[in-house]
């Protein structure tokens, strides 16, 4: 008797652009943002195939691509900080209200993948990314006649500014100190057992094992 295999579960994997993906990225970009382009007048994504491949040089700019079996399911790009001559945000009007913003500029889920938790992960690692960053806020910028994607940020705790097309979510903080931890009672020992962390006799070393180390690489960006 045969037994039907398991279908094979699929993984999104996020990682940093390399020069290598630029091309078919944009054309990613492309095929995403076709129809809301269609339905705008101002168009939406990506603006010029120029200003996408000078955004990769940019020193102030993640772009993270999100893969499915080497396939681009999604991309986002997220800024530290508002630069550029053609930037959309005024900063002095977060610095008055004590927000350090991650403003995400481009959002893009692959249409035959939404609605499978990939844009739930992309959301996940930007949040993660303003956090070890210590933004306080994701910031970014909707069509109001999208309003798919409006209602899909609304649903995720996102909430309009003072301009109807700006949007921003709360990112959750993180305290760099660990609490107050209760100590263990003093156990009654005998005056020469006791020692502290830092006194006492060293510990002879075990003799080191033949092998192999590991080493660790930095993820950068390759030109």
């Amino acid at each position: 008797m045969s037994m039907d295999k398991p279908p094979a579960t699929l993984e999104v994997r996020v990682r940093r652009i390399h020069r290598r993906d630029l091309n078919r990225t944009w054309e990613f970009l492309k095929l995403v943002f076709r129809d809301v382009n269609r339905e705008t007048v101002e168009y939406q994504r990506p603006r010029s195939k120029r200003r996408f491949m000078e955004v990769y040089t940019s020193e102030w700019i993640e772009q993270l691509l999100y893969e499915v079996d080497g396939e681009i399911v999604g991309y986002s790009e997220c800024a530290f900080e508002a630069t550029g001559d053609d930037n959309w945000v005024n900063p002095r009007w977060f610095e008055k209200r004590g927000m350090r913003p991650l403003f995400v500029e481009e959002l893009a889920v692959h249409p035959d993948y939404q609605g499978r938790g990939v844009g739930s992960f992309m959301m996940d690692q930007l949040q993660h990314l303003a956090r070890t960053r210590g933004c306080t806020h994701l910031v970014l910028e909707v069509a109001e006649n999208n309003e798919a994607a409006l209602a899909w940020y609304r649903a995720r705790s996102f909430y309009k500014l003072d301009a109807a097309i700006f949007m921003a979510q709360k990112v959750p903080g993180e305290p760099d100190l660990l609490p107050p931890r209760r100590l263990k009672r003093r156990q009654q020992v005998a005056p020469e057992a006791e020692a502290s962390p830092n006194t006492g006799p060293m510990p002879e070393a075990a003799p080191a094992k033949p092998g192999r180390r590991k080493g660790r690489a930095a993820a950068k960006k390759s030109g």
